[in-house]
């Protein structure tokens, strides 16, 4: 089994002013569902860890927040792609929990709900949270997609530097990075 752990806010939709509270909100990045689409019509399972620190302010509750995840589902749906799950964080960050990117805890919990090996999972996104979060539980493929707060990021061809994880790979965006993977997949099919 092969899972794709997304970010959500600014990896997959735009980034609110604050918070997004309602569906009406909740914008797709162009492109960038067609992209999640491809990578589940490949074969990988995807799932969505993301913060929302919203619900433990009482900016938002659950209900606005699955109603937010359904769009998102019936809109990759739509385009021939699923996502599997979505994890979320409903902690501010006063509260110190162990969920809260970067904090391991969502990733845990995908790791053990799906009962997958860390070699199978690559983790994307557009913060530096989310790769933390990954690399913490020794996630070995981190992707940063370089929209949301990672659009205005100057990468060289080089790689990162501290406090970015080691080996992080970066992508102008999200088909840019099922790009790669199919490129992996290809050259790894080939040598067999």
């Amino acid at each position: 089994m092969k899972i794709a752990i997304f970010d959500r806010d600014g990896t997959l939709n735009a980034m609110g002013n604050e918070y997004i509270a309602t569906p009406d909100e909740w914008v797709p990045i162009p492109g960038a569902l067609e992209a999640v689409a491809r990578l589940s019509r490949a074969g990988w399972h995807v799932v969505i860890a993301t913060n929302q620190p919203g619900l433990g302010r009482g900016v938002i509750d659950v209900h606005a927040l699955n109603a937010i995840h359904g769009r998102l589902l019936k809109q990759v749906s739509a385009l021939g792609g699923r996502i599997d799950a979505v994890f979320f964080c409903p902690h501010s960050d006063a509260e110190h929990c162990s969920c809260r990117k970067p904090a391991p805890g969502l990733m845990e919990q995908i790791r053990d709900r799906y009962g997958v090996e860390r070699s199978e999972m690559v983790a994307v996104g557009s913060t530096l949270s989310h790769l933390q979060a990954a690399a913490a539980i020794g996630v070995p493929q981190l992707h940063l997609v370089c929209s949301g707060t990672a659009a205005e990021l100057e990468v060289s061809k080089g790689a990162l530097s501290a406090p970015w994880p080691e080996g992080t790979h970066v992508h102008a965006d999200l088909n840019a990075f099922v790009d790669f993977v199919a490129a992996a997949q290809a050259a790894k099919a080939a040598a067999h």
